[in-house]
Parts: structure tokens; C-alpha cells; sequence
């Protein structure tokens, strides 16, 4: 059970002598939990300041201590270091979660969207960590070297935290390490299955479950597959622990079906060198049928990569499997070298965004119009779509209102045990307060860089009774049109970032199920005539205006979105 967070998130300076970092340096260089520290280093935040004032530098800087000092909970402790840095101080006794997945975590919370009045930020940030004993044995040396890792390499790839480089091969991630123990990880009883739910997006039921591998070393903790899969791979050994996996996966679903869930399903993931072991076919079809299981409850999760390899074999195996029913799932789509490839030639039964998209989506007007693409081509083919990596509430909206069909992500549950991951099919449900009915609105989006204009409009059609939401730019329009369903869309033909009919051009393709005006002291015929003809905007309206006749503008907008859309006419 993961500990209560402190009752407040308040995050102290790292004062001189640092007493508390001393007393947990002490007690790991004595032969305690190892301590691993964080220098977590806000990038770009000077623009903060300088675009946009010291104050909203200050309130978002406030935001994030709280956000990562709640995730971090009582793991460990959370300093302000410098003026747009963080130092984090976290022991991990033998067994617990490794410190790769606590980095991942609080570059999480700082990646989340940021609201400050009237601006949502997006930050991001690089993490240099230090170890003790391993590195140093007390706080200056540990600090001075989680500083240098910060400044090494930039965001490695893979890694989501660069340590300290010296000594560093010896210790906690060597390589030579992990080659020699995953050879023996199978018999020595090392490997350790999770499950994460996968939702419907229909109403929350938990619809199936991702089987998830971890390997627990004796010397470096429990290490994520990422970690190293690409070493066992590498190896060979990748096909025993797949052919473990695959029977600890059937044992447990099985088990399940033998406690009344028989309403489900569970993914695993499959490599390159399982579909081309020449019994693969035969020994899952075997064991699947041995324990009583439809095929269909199993779904193989292959990820783009294995299907350019040995195209033939690869592609009999698959075929041979969905013959019999075993379920299909490309994963981390949009990611791989052959993604449109691969849905020509392999009749797979979903889609599984990669999480790179999802996390972008709600906010970048790119992601925005690939993960709508990507849900689209999925139904088109007949195919089911899952989200993974559900983090927020926003993400969620975004997905919902683009008709993805099941959600996987940390919203709903991490990785889970198979106790726990039982209790979560007995409840059926998951956060079902999520997928209540809304009564609808009204809502209407203005879009204006001025902020006296903006405040005037809100003013003006407060008194309607819409839901209104405004918008200083461009990026913030798209943030809110992602995640609220808005049927009249308000623009400023002159802003900073496009113009208004450049913008709502954009808005067209992305949600055409939207009524889109342009308001302007700036007539430019020529661009407000090619706009109208191509629908992207409704109507032309032009400053300074009428309040009476504007009001009246925005009541036959809704009126005639009800008309095409609200009745169920064809977007």
C-alpha cells in the first residue's frame, strides 16, 4: 500500500548545511537503504519570467512544488534549490519500486499542463541523479554530482534520468550486471507478472487487463522491461521468459474465469524470436485449450517492429493464431517503421496508441489531429482503438469526444498485482464517476489576444446563460477545444500566433461539428471570402459592434448548430 502523502505540500529552501539531507546521507552511508538524489532542473523557465512576469513565474514554480511534493508523498523529501530548481532526496530499501520509476513520476507531474491565470504553461524538465554509498557518502559531494549528471546529456534516450557518470558502470545499471543475472532470472524465480485495467470508454467497465513483466534482481531492485528485455533479447533468453510469461498469463487468466470473470480479456506482449520459434503456434493454441480458456480472451500484443522481421514467418504465425480466434493488438502505433504497412497486411483486432501521442494530444494541434487520424483509420478497418498512457481527466475528455474506444493509463489504475488487479474485475467499475452523463451545454468559445476585448465579450454574453470559455491565443484555444465539447467558436480575426480565419480553418479540420465566426475591425476581403467558401468560418462579423445584434449573431449560431448536428445529421 502506497503511504498517505504529507498533509501539505509545503517544500522548503535546501538551507545551508542542509541538516535533514545530512541525517539521510548518514543513515545509507551506514548501511541502510541506499539514497538516491535528484537535482530536477526546470528548463527554459527564464522565458517564464521574462514573457509572461515574475508573478506567474513564481505562482507556477509554487504549483510544481506542490504537484511533485504530493507525488512524492513520504518516499522521500522535496527542497527548492536555486530559483527554478528542485532537489529531491529518496531512499529505496531492497525490494521497492527502482529509482528510475520515482524520476519518471515527478517528470510527470512537471509535464502535466499548468494553469496560471490567464496562461497554461507546458514544462518540461531534465533530472541528474547521484548515488550513496555507491557514489559519495556525504550531501555536498552527492549534490555537486546530481548537478554535473543534470548537465551531462540532455534527456537520454530511454532513460528518463541521467546519473552521475563516474563510477556509475560498476553500480546500479551496469550492463554487465544485468547480462549475467537475466540469463538465470527464469529459474531463480526473479520475474514478477503485474496487470493494468484497460476501460471501456463506454462507461468504465474494466474490460480486460494488460499483462505487465518486471524482473526483481537481487542486486538492482525491480527493473521495468525496458530495462532489460533489450539485453535478453540480445541473449536469447527473451524466449523462455516469453514462454514464462505466456504461461503465468494463461494460469491467471484461468484462474480468474474459475472465480466468475469470463467477460474479459488479457494482453501480452509477444517478440520477434517467439512468432519465429518454429511450436510457437502450436504450444499457445495447446495451452489455451488446456485451460479452458475462449482464444479470444488472449490478445497478443505485438509491437510494429516485430512484424518487418522475417515477414513471412512472422506473418504465418499471426495468421495461423487469428485463425483460431487468438485476438491481434499492433502496439505503440504511429511509432514504428511500418505502421500503415502493417495494417495492410495483418488483420489485427485493435489499434494501441503509442503513449507519446496521448500525453501531447489535448494541448499540440499536431498530436490533436493524429490521434483523431489514427482513431478514424482504426474504425474504418474495423478495428478497436485503446489509448494507453490515460494520465488526466483533460486526456480523458479529448478521447471520449474522439470516439477512442478503451483507455489504459495510470487514471484508472498502474500496474497492479494479481490480487489487487482481481479486486478491480470484482468491482467491474472504475472511476465510474468519470463517465457520468452530463447534462449539455451551451458553450461558447471567444478567442481574442486583447485582453480588454475578451473581458468586454465575456461580459456581453454572461447574460445568455452560455457556458463561456475564453482564450488569450491561439495554443490555449486548442487546449480548451480538446478537452470541452464546444459547439460556437467566437475568434479575433488579428492575433499574434494566425489570424482568425488561419485558426478556425484549422479548427474545421479537427472538429467540423462546430458553428465558426470571425469578429474584426480588419476587413481583408479577399482572405474572408476564400474562408467562407471553403467553410471555415460561418459568418464575418466586424468591430466595434452592436451588442444587441451580436447577441443575436451567437443565438442563430447555436440555433442553427442544433439544427445540423444536435439531430443527428452527418458531420
Amino acid at each position: 500500500m502506497q503511504d498517505s502523502p504529507p498533509p501539505q505540500a509545503q517544500v522548503a529552501r535546501l538551507g545551508a548545511g542542509h541538516p535533514a539531507l545530512a541525517s539521510m546521507v548518514e543513515a545509507a552511508a551506514g548501511g541502510g537503504a541506499w539514497l538516491m538524489l535528484l537535482h530536477i532542473d526546470i528548463e527554459h523557465f527564464a522565458s517564464i519570467n521574462h514573457n509572461m512576469g515574475i508573478d506567474v513565474g513564481n505562482q507556477a514554480l509554487q504549483l510544481v512544488a506542490e504537484r511533485l511534493s504530493l507525488r512524492l508523498g513520504r518516499r522521500g523529501h522535496l527542497w527548492r534549490h536555486g530559483s527554478d530548481e528542485f532537489v529531491a532526496a529518496i531512499p529505496f530499501p531492497a525490494g521497492s519500486s527502482p529509482p528510475t520509476e520515482v524520476a519518471e513520476e515527478l517528470l510527470g507531474e512537471i509535464e502535466l499542463p499548468l494553469s496560471v491565470l490567464p496562461y497554461t504553461l507546458f514544462l518540461s524538465a531534465k533530472i541528474g541523479a547521484s548515488l550513496c554509498p555507491q557514489q559519495a557518502l556525504d550531501a555536498s559531494t552527492l549534490l555537486h554530482q546530481a548537478e554535473t549528471a543534470v548537465r551531462q546529456t540532455p534527456h537520454p534516450a530511454g532513460e528518463p534520468v541521467q546519473f552521475y557518470a563516474e563510477r556509475f558502470g560498476e553500480t546500479l545499471h551496469s550492463e554487465g550486471i544485468i547480462s549475467r543475472q537475466i540469463i538465470d532470472a527464469v529459474p531463480n524465480g526473479e520475474l514478477r507478472m503485474r496487470y493494468q485495467p484497460k476501460i471501456s470508454a463506454r462507461d468504465g467497465r474494466v474490460v480486460g487487463m494488460e499483462a505487465l513483466l518486471r524482473w526483481q534482481s537481487r542486486d538492482l531492485g525491480m527493473l521495468l522491461p525496458e530495462r532489460f528485455m533489450p539485453t535478453a533479447e540480445r541473449l536469447g533468453v527473451i524466449v523462455q521468459i516469453g514462454d514464462w510469461v505466456l504461461e503465468r498469463v494463461i494460469g491467471q487468466a484461468r484462474a480468474w474465469r474459475e472465480q466468475g470473470f469470463d467477460d474479459f480479456f488479457i494482453g501480452v506482449n509477444v517478440s520477434t524470436l517467439q512468432l519465429l520459434e518454429p511450436d510457437f503456434v502450436n504450444n499457445l493454441l495447446a495451452r489455451i485449450k488446456n485451460a479452458g480458456l475462449p482464444p479470444a480472451g488472449i490478445v497478443l500484443e505485438i509491437n510494429e517492429s516485430a512484424l518487418n522481421n522475417d515477414v513471412n514467418t512472422v506473418y504465418e504465425a499471426v495468421m495461423a493464431l487469428r485463425h483460431e480466434g487468438v485476438g491481434l493488438s499492433l502496439d505503440n502505433f504511429g511509432t514504428g517503421d511500418s505502421s500503415l504497412g502493417s495494417l495492410v497486411r495483418y488483420p489485427a483486432d485493435m489499434l494501441k496508441i503509442d503513449r507519446s501521442f496521448i500525453r501531447s494530444a489535448p494541448a499540440g494541434n499536431r498530436e490533436t489531429a493524429i490521434v483523431r487520424a489514427i482513431i478514424a483509420m482504426g474504425h474504418q478497418l474495423g478495428m478497436k482503438v485503446l489509448a494507453n498512457g490515460v494520465e488526466t481527466e483533460a486526456q480523458l475528455g479529448f478521447l471520449r469526444r474522439s470516439d477512442c474506444d478503451i483507455f489504459q493509463g495510470y487514471l484508472f489504475g498502474e500496474p497492479m498485482d494479481a490480487e489487487a488487479a482481481g479486486q478491480a474485475l470484482r468491482r467491474r467499475y472504475l472511476r465510474p464517476e468519470l463517465f457520468a452523463p452530463a447534462t449539455p451545454d451551451r458553450t461558447l468559445l471567444l478567442v481574442d489576444d486583447e485582453e480588454n476585448v475578451l473581458r468586454s465579450l465575456v461580459r456581453l454574453f454572461r447574460r445568455d446563460g452560455y457556458r463561456i470559455l475564453a482564450a488569450g491565443n491561439v495554443r490555449d484555444a486548442f487546449g480548451l477545444l480538446a478537452t470541452n465539447d464546444v459547439q460556437v467558436i467566437l475568434s479575433d480575426q488579428r492575433m499574434s500566433e494566425m489570424d482568425g480565419t488561419e485558426f478556425l480553418g484549422r479548427v474545421k479540420m479537427l472538429y467540423p461539428d462546430t458553428i465558426r465566426l470571425v469578429l474584426s475591425g480588419y476587413t481583408d476581403l479577399a482572405t474572408v471570402t476564400d474562408a467562407i467558401n471553403r467553410g471555415a468560418i460561418y459568418r464575418f462579423l466586424t468591430k466595434p459592434w452592436d451588442d444587441r445584434e451580436l447577441r443575436e449573431h451567437i443565438r442563430q449560431a447555436f440555433a442553427t448548430y442544433e439544427k445540423q448536428y444536435a439531430r443527428g445529421v452527418a458531420r
